[in-house]
């Protein structure tokens, strides 16, 4: 990948996910899986939203692309931590506000054994 926002975005977006494989929800989907399981257009589509998430607040988030990607994935879908958590003060606020535009997103494991959203 080569792109830390990108790799904490994915990190964050498998360990958040439960598998579904139980009636409880199953496993976090990064206990069995992993980045090189993600169907590619599912790459596609979170390299697309990352990269025009980083364009429109690069200002905000320079120098903390790692932890901009993983709060970006939390806050987009709403779980409650993200950039609102204290480390990010004022910007916080801006970043989260920059989120509402951004759908929340689901990934699921397809039948061929690729995760998809």
């Amino acid at each position: 990948m080569q792109n830390t926002f990108l790799e904490a975005y994915v990190v964050a977006a498998l360990w958040s996910t439960m598998d579904e494989s139980t009636p409880q929800g199953g496993e976090p989907l990064d206990k069995n899986y992993g980045p090189e399981d993600l169907a590619p257009e599912t790459l596609e589509k979170m390299k697309a939203d990352c990269d025009k998430f980083q364009v429109e607040n690069a200002q905000d988030i320079e120098g903390r692309e790692e932890q901009a990607g993983h709060d970006f994935l939390l806050t987009r879908n709403r779980h409650g931590c993200g950039f609102l958590d204290g480390d990010w003060l004022k910007a916080g606020e801006r970043l989260t506000e920059a989120c509402k535009k951004y759908p929340e997103v689901y990934l699921y494991v397809g039948d061929d054994g690729l995760i998809y959203c």
